[in-house]
């Protein structure tokens, strides 16, 4: 099993703290790391690791289903620029990255601070200071379940 789908099992069993809503093809999570307050992923629920390896009405689906968790996220954490990413170097199972960004959001990075979020360094982004507190993480989930509960479809 990879990283992602232990994740999975986790929220299906209802032990995943990070977990914000089921969609039709994937998982909505907040990042454990709020570098980038807001940070969240979308977790396909079918363990691929190429975005085309899906059945083409579920990837069509899934790419919808991620603009929508983008929108959302975007309005939720008042975004003035989306970063969202699909990698899978390191975890291979699809999974959307999405970073709200706000000027001034990276210390000592670009102008005003702003940049792509692989400007930043891992270890600065996933620095213990920047771990998820339990008060921090529901006042995010429940802004991003507001939204995500109106421009889901």
């Amino acid at each position: 099993m990879c990283l992602i789908c232990d994740r999975i099992e986790l929220i299906k069993a209802g032990e995943n703290p990070y977990f914000v809503k089921e969609l039709e093809t994937g998982y909505v999570v907040i990042g454990d790391h709020q570098y980038f307050e807001g940070y969240t992923l979308f977790l396909v629920k079918e363990h691929v690791t190429e975005l085309h390896h899906l059945h083409p009405t579920v990837k069509l689906r899934f790419l919808e289903e991620m603009s929508l968790v983008q929108e959302a996220v975007s309005k939720a954490f008042s975004a003035e620029k989306m970063n969202v990413e699909l990698l899978g170097n390191g975890d291979a199972h699809v999974h959307w990255h999405i970073f709200p960004r706000r000027a001034g959001d990276m210390k000592g990075h670009g102008l005003n601070g702003r940049g792509p979020v692989w400007w930043v360094p891992w270890e600065e982004m996933a620095a213990e200071d920047c771990q998820v507190q339990p008060k921090q993480l529901q006042n995010l989930i429940q802004s991003l379940s507001v939204e995500l509960d109106k421009v889901i479809i």
